[in-house]
């Protein structure tokens, strides 16, 4: 809200354009101009302080049939215009008129935190859950299933909530009405502009070319009563033909109930100034098919307005006070960081005084609580593990052992039970046949090949995998796992029966636990 209003004798004319009106006969935009441009001369403000911001599509064309200051800017850059002008203009009332795709789409940053900041602008977003301009593409509010030029088969989007947005943005003053709710209309707007701080206003309007009958539940003479609530600030929640429906709380969630079961007394009571956003954000949840779609203020309460708040700081940076400004400019650009004042761990590698008890310095990371082994000595100690140390060394598991008819979904069963990743497939002697792995049955799930699970594991095995002995070394081992890609190496004895199986995870850990040992 401006503080420069001037009470001048304005009509509706006035605030009309002399370009002709440029939307398809029956949109929902028609409805919203008419009724800006009734209600702005009951403001009392100067033509010359008024401005109109919007930014790409339909809606967007609002500035140009507005006898006003006027911006048509870039695709959902509108708000940010909007703060600019404001912080340096703030005398000014700013709209900034947006769609549903323009504000909440590529322009979704910019209004959450326009919101956010408290900026004192009014933003009025119609929604027609559409692209209209760009001929009829799916947009941000669209809800799942719908089918449209960009998603022949129904959209997969999670719709966005707006009025959920502006709750979740803590913006002071939240409304919404239907265009053709003319009088409604009207008043929400007035009272948005005559709130101080940001105002989100959404205007739910049909498109009668690319999704028309998007809010006929809401329109229709036969269901308006049923679908939609009428928020009062102070008086209960009561809807219907004969308004004998009510919202009632159950526990955190609303419900609908009989207004003659449960008693006027017992309905919830709408309170749009309530601090506490939760009612608010209750409201924004509700719509069909279980609730009526409220229109109104859902919230409009009092916080601190970042225009005005800027402009205090600029008088105070012009008055000398404070004189932080100049000393940010002229400080030096390097910074010392003290060291803890306590009786710490002073770090042998760069000389940081770390708090007690710590493990590790926190500017260099070297080891406080053991001398740090080199590079050279590291490498050393691999070296000689890997050509000392043999595969009796890693305590590997005993190998799991299927026979050749086991099936896959029997094979998977036992793979699932002992938690491992592969089973080891013999012949009837007890001799190595194949190696049965995951890997194996996340082809078999890629190729979706769903007849196999009841397919011996000898048709899928690898045969002849590649294997090792007990006395084999490391570097041996590590050269046949990273040669062939393998996890698993059957592990054989001198006959050529599988003993048990070495994983690569089991080198890992072993190797680890070398170095750190």
């Amino acid at each position: 809200m401006t503080d420069s209003k001037l009470k001048i004798p304005l009509t509706r004319k006035d605030f009309a354009s002399d370009l002709a009106v440029r939307w398809c006969p029956g949109c929902g935009d028609f409805s919203i101009l008419s009724q800006v441009q009734k209600t702005l001369p009951e403001l009392g403000v100067p033509r010359e302080n008024i401005v109109f911001i919007s930014g790409i599509g339909c809606s967007s064309r609002f500035p140009y049939y507005m006898e006003t200051y006027g911006i048509h800017s870039i695709h959902g850059r509108a708000p940010t215009l909007a703060t600019g002008l404001k912080c340096a203009r703030p005398e000014l009332m700013i709209f900034v008129v947006t769609g549903d795709g323009d504000g909440l789409s590529i322009g979704g940053n910019h209004f959450l935190h326009a919101l956010r900041r408290n900026i004192d602008i009014n933003i009025l977003l119609f929604n027609n859950r559409i692209y209209g301009l760009t001929k009829g593409q799916y947009s941000p509010t669209s809800e799942i299933g719908k089918k449209t030029k960009s998603s022949p088969d129904g959209s997969i989007d999670n719709p966005i909530n707006p009025i959920g947005v502006a709750i979740g943005a803590e913006t002071s003053f939240i409304a919404r009405t239907v265009a053709n709710f003319q009088k409604h209309m009207a008043d929400v707007i007035k009272r948005a502009a005559e709130h101080s701080g940001a105002t989100f206003v959404e205007i739910e309007q049909n498109c009668k070319i690319f999704n028309d009958g998007a809010w006929q539940h809401l329109t229709d003479p036969d269901t308006k009563a049923d679908q939609v609530l009428f928020l009062e600030h102070g008086k209960p929640m009561i809807f219907g033909t004969a308004r004998e429906k009510g919202i009632c709380l159950n526990g955190l969630s609303p419900e609908v109930v009989d207004v003659a079961e449960v008693g006027e007394e017992n309905l919830l009571v709408h309170d749009e100034t309530a601090v506490e956003p939760t009612l608010a954000y209750f409201l924004s949840r509700m719509g069909p098919p279980d609730f009526p779609t409220p229109v109104g203020v859902f919230r409009r309460i009092d916080k601190p307005i970042y225009d005005q708040a800027m402009m205090a700081k600029v008088e105070a940076a012009r008055a000398g006070d404070p004189p932080g400004l100049d000393q940010l400019f002229r400080q030096a650009e390097s910074w010392t960081i003290p060291a803890p004042d306590v009786d710490g761990i002073e770090c042998p590698s760069c000389g940081y005084m770390n708090l007690p008890g710590a493990d590790e310095c926190w500017m260099c990371l070297i080891s406080l609580t053991h001398e740090e082994r080199s590079a050279a000595e590291t490498r050393q100690l691999l070296e000689k593990s890997l050509y000392e140390d043999t595969v009796t060394d890693l305590k590997t598991a005993a190998a799991v052992t299927v026979s050749e008819e086991t099936t896959v979904r029997e094979a998977f069963g036992i793979m699932k039970d002992k938690d491992i990743g592969s089973v080891v497939v013999v012949d009837g002697e007890g001799r190595l046949a194949g190696l049965f792995t995951e890997r194996d049955i996340l082809s078999l799930v890629a190729d979706e090949d769903t007849a196999a699970a009841d397919r011996p594991v000898s048709e899928l095995m690898t045969r002849n995998p590649e294997t090792t002995t007990p006395t084999s070394n490391l570097a041996e081992v590590i050269h046949r796992l990273t040669v062939s890609d393998l996890r698993y190496l059957p592990i054989l004895d001198e006959e050529g029966r599988p003993v048990s199986i070495l994983a690569a995870q089991d080198l890992v850990d072993f190797l680890s636990a070398r170095i750190e040992g």
